[in-house]
């Protein structure tokens, strides 16, 4: 998608009659005072719910007010606007299309770190990663693929590569993919120039660290990952509710904390989707607060938040 800002002209007006540039006129500051109530009203509101639900599966609370005015307002600053009204009446003119997908990334959750539930890692080191090398062996075709749907900025796939590197002596000779997807179009260039912060190094094993890791000569305030694991991964955009391109079946998928923003409608056609493109025997990771209970009898569970398919 091509930049927005610089295609919405509107935006530039609103600022302009304000102050007589772009910094955003009377843009209200952020609070402080858990009592406050956002300057949004029910209408906006409910149009960028309403789109979020439309187009992301995103289900947005009603107590949620206030949430949805913080993360609208990067874009308010981004495009020069003082309210939120001027921001819907792009978001409904000829520009709205545009603007959709900046939008979404405003509303989408990133919240995630290297090794986050870590016994979904272990299990996949010690219970996971033996089956299908067994099964392999049996077959005499070293193939692997695993998705880590919702990847968000690449904590979860590059600890995937380093569970996966660290456990197979031989990666070399497979062939070995982890596909990252994620809808927020902006995080996703995170993860795919694999350098992050060295505070998150904590969430890193020790032992992993001096294999997996590189820091910054110039810049030590960060790390990136090393070019064996960013090989291993491939970042692409994909919004779940739209039609997925990928063909091949997946031995391993991670889709965590994903769900838990969507109806329970559309929890089970996504597990259903999941399961059309997951092996007989394959595994399914999960978010510790998300379940497949009454969702999908298309998988059994194989561990906490773990489940294989079936049928």
């Amino acid at each position: 998608m091509q930049d927005t800002a610089a295609q919405v002209p509107i935006a530039q007006n609103a600022a302009a009659q304000k102050d007589g540039h772009g910094g955003g006129g009377n843009f209200p500051p952020h609070p402080g005072a858990s009592g406050w109530q956002a300057p949004i009203s029910q209408e906006d509101f409910d149009l960028v719910r309403e789109i979020a639900r439309a187009r992301a599966g995103i289900v947005i609370a009603d107590f949620k007010r206030n949430m949805v005015f913080r993360r609208v307002s990067k874009r308010l600053r981004e495009l020069g606007l003082s309210t939120v009204s001027e921001y819907c009446a792009i978001l409904t003119g000829p520009y709205g299309e545009r603007e959709i997908q900046p939008l979404i990334n405003a509303l989408t959750t990133n919240k995630t770190d290297f090794f986050r539930e870590p016994h979904h890692f272990g299990h996949m080191a010690k219970i996971a990663l033996p089956r299908l090398r067994a099964q392999a062996n049996a077959a005499a075709k070293r193939r692997l693929r695993i998705w880590s749907a919702g990847c968000s900025s690449g904590e979860e796939p590059y600890s995937i590569a380093m569970t996966l590197a660290d456990s197979m002596s031989d990666l070399n000779h497979w062939d070995a993919r982890i596909l990252a997807t994620d809808i927020d179009t902006e995080i996703l260039k995170k993860g795919a120039a694999g350098v992050y912060d060295i505070r998150d190094l904590k969430g890193i094993p020790a032992a992993m660290r001096s294999r997996y890791v590189r820091t910054m000569r110039a810049d030590k305030t960060h790390f990136s990952m090393s070019k064996m694991l960013r090989a291993l991964v491939t970042f692409k955009p994909l919004n779940l509710l739209d039609p997925w391109p990928m063909t091949g079946l997946f031995d391993i998928v991670f889709c965590r904390n994903v769900v838990i923003y969507f109806s329970k409608d559309t929890q089970r056609e996504l597990f259903d989707r999941f399961a059309d493109r997951i092996r007989i025997g394959g595994l399914l990771y999960i978010g510790h607060s998300e379940s497949l209970y009454r969702v999908s009898d298309r998988f059994k569970i194989a561990g906490q938040s773990i489940y294989q398919r079936v049928r």
